[in-house]
């Protein structure tokens, strides 16, 4: 007998469809209960409606207040859902689950890496290189193309001197259309309804549809991917794209496959059209981060986020960060990166983790609401990207399970990586006085109040040692225990 499919909102791609019969639901009263970024939620609806505009008789497309209301009974299947929730709801309705879909190694094949090790020792890289092995990916018989596996050290480059971007072309932006301007009046009405969005409307600016995201896809292997690599950790206040994909959006609604995206960048590889450094780097996010944080996200449980606080740290997240407007926030960097995810739901890699990321660890926010406002605040938030991103990797909660160190640093690596530090009234060589920048005071602070926890981690003992040696230690964390301004 055939069974209906049950198309997700992030299962919106081919290898999705086999087909058959389907059914998609669209509730939008989810916004009522979480907060979400505005143009998330239009990119979410906008997906979702074009998706079944494509598929047209084949698909039942409903609407309703809550998924369960809207599933017919029976004769249902469903591609693993992407979240313990989700989980929960398909089993209920008696959906038949399939395997997942979309990720590059299956469970079965992550349970066979895993097996016999311990949680400390799931380290990415080692996943990474496993990966290389079994696909053959880079590989020049039993080593890795190039001799390293990885070539991180050389894609550490600060952005060109008084330059305002890199110089590349405009990255593509789609077309809205019809469907576009009915689900912008639909959150128009949902907001006059009472329902608050983070951050503000917008021309809708990533992949909703398959076409538009290999559109996406061949742009960046054309003009971006060359300098992917050696600038991947710079920031510029000019340039809000630099040489990223922005192709997690796209992903992440289900609409491309990560094989295609390392299948087109080993061709321009063979081309000469892209250097290894840039190609190694993408493909490293793309079978080893996204892979790694996809499997550890069932790996290490359901409560993985809410038992995770090695750090102790529980003030609220800031008003700033919920406002996403950078209103009050004084230091250049930090307002930059908040009111351009209001402004766009979406920031690179190292503004999340060395800016936004940083910034928190240093703050002690607790990392369960922060891991939940990445989610909400960002277009490529889901439930199983942010644990691993965030609590684990971020905010070093889970005390070194998937980072083997916490990322924190002063305002010296954001002036060598940025230009964000000329005109700000911090200045980010001093710790103490009006000026002092709050990421380097902040720094200091950090490492004070974590001494003991941090003691017999030896990636940590350099830093440690370096505290000890202040000499105006004590003044550095009075300050920072009063600081009013950031």
């Amino acid at each position: 007998m055939t069974r209906t499919r049950w198309l997700l909102a992030d299962q919106l791609g081919p290898h999705f469809d086999d087909g058959g019969p389907a059914v998609m639901v669209e509730v939008t009263e989810l916004f009522r209960r979480r907060a979400t970024h505005r143009q998330k939620a239009h990119l979410i609806l906008s997906a979702l409606r074009h998706r079944a505009a494509e598929l047209g008789d084949r698909v039942e497309f409903r609407r309703a207040a809550t998924f369960a209301a809207a599933l017919p009974q029976g004769d249902l299947e469903v591609i693993a859902p992407t979240s313990w929730s989700a989980r929960r709801l398909a089993r209920r309705v008696g959906a038949e689950i399939l395997p997942s879909r979309g990720f590059v190694a299956s469970e079965e094949e992550f349970a066979e890496w895993v097996h016999g090790r311990a949680d400390r020792s799931l380290v990415m890289d080692r996943f990474y290189r496993w990966q290389r092995e079994r696909l053959g990916i880079l590989m020049d018989g039993q080593q890795p193309v190039g001799g390293r596996w990885s070539l991180d050290a050389d894609n550490r480059q600060p952005p060109p001197r008084n330059a305002s971007g890199l110089g590349l072309p405009d990255p593509w932006l789609p077309e809205e259309d019809e469907i576009d301007a009915e689900v912008r009046r639909d959150l128009d009405a949902l907001e006059a309804d009472g329902v608050r969005f983070l951050g503000q409307d917008g021309p809708r600016r990533f992949a909703a549809t398959r076409a538009e995201a290999l559109t996406q896809l061949e742009d960046f292997i054309d003009t971006r991917l060359a300098d992917f690599g050696p600038y991947e950790d710079a920031s510029l206040r000019g340039d809000d794209w630099m040489a990223h994909s922005r192709l997690s959006a796209a992903m992440n609604r289900g609409l491309l496959h990560p094989l295609e995206l390392v299948d087109r960048a080993l061709t321009a590889y063979g081309e000469g059209a892209a250097p290894l450094r840039s190609v190694e780097g993408f493909v490293r996010q793309l079978i080893g981060w996204r892979d790694w944080a996809w499997h550890l996200y069932w790996h290490l449980g359901e409560d993985y986020v809410p038992r995770s606080n090695h750090l102790d740290a529980r003030r609220r997240v800031s008003p700033p960060f919920w406002r996403l407007d950078g209103e009050g926030v004084e230091a250049a960097c930090l307002k930059h990166v908040l009111t351009g995810v209001g402004r766009t739901g979406w920031a690179h890699h190292i503004q999340r983790l060395m800016i936004l990321g940083n910034f928190a660890l240093q703050q002690q926010y607790s990392p369960r609401e922060l891991t939940d406002w990445f989610a909400s605040a960002f277009v490529d938030g889901t439930p199983w990207v942010m644990p691993a991103n965030v609590t684990g990797m971020s905010q070093y909660a889970d005390g070194g399970i998937v980072a083997t160190k916490p990322y924190v640093s002063g305002g010296a690596y954001i002036d060598r990586m940025s230009d964000f530090c000329g005109g700000c009234p911090f200045d980010p060589k001093k710790r103490l006085g009006e000026d002092a920048c709050p990421f380097t005071a902040g720094y200091w602070a950090f490492l004070h109040r974590n001494e003991d926890r941090l003691r017999g981690n030896p990636r940590m003992a350099q830093p440690l040692v370096g505290l000890r040696r202040l000499a105006d230690r004590e003044q550095v964390v009075e300050q920072e225990a009063h600081r009013t301004r950031w």
